[in-house]
C-alpha cells in the first residue's frame, strides 16, 4: 500500500479515471450493440448516427485509438 501522500493521491486519482474510462468503454459497446440488435431501418439509422458520433468523439479525445474507432464505424 502507498505510504507517501502523493502516492495515496495518485491511487485515488487512478481509481476515479479507471471508473470514468470503464463507463466510457461500456457506453461505446452498448451503443454498437443497440445498432446491431434493432430491426427497424429508421431506428437503426438514428442509432448508427449516434454510435458513430460517440466513436468519433472518443477517438478525438484519445479514449480509443483513431483506427479502432474507424474500424468500429464500419458496422
Amino acid at each position: 500500500m502507498a505510504n507517501h501522500k502523493s502516492a495515496k493521491k495518485r491511487t485515488r486519482t487512478s481509481e476515479r479515471r479507471r471508473l470514468i474510462n470503464q463507463m466510457s468503454e461500456s457506453r461505446i459497446k452498448s451503443s454498437i450493440k443497440k445498432v446491431i440488435a434493432t430491426t427497424d431501418k429508421a431506428e437503426a439509422e438514428k442509432l448508427y448516427k449516434e454510435a458513430v458520433a460517440l466513436l468519433d468523439r472518443s477517438a478525438v479525445k484519445g479514449k480509443i485509438p483513431k483506427n479502432n474507432a474507424s474500424r468500429k464505424n464500419q458496422l
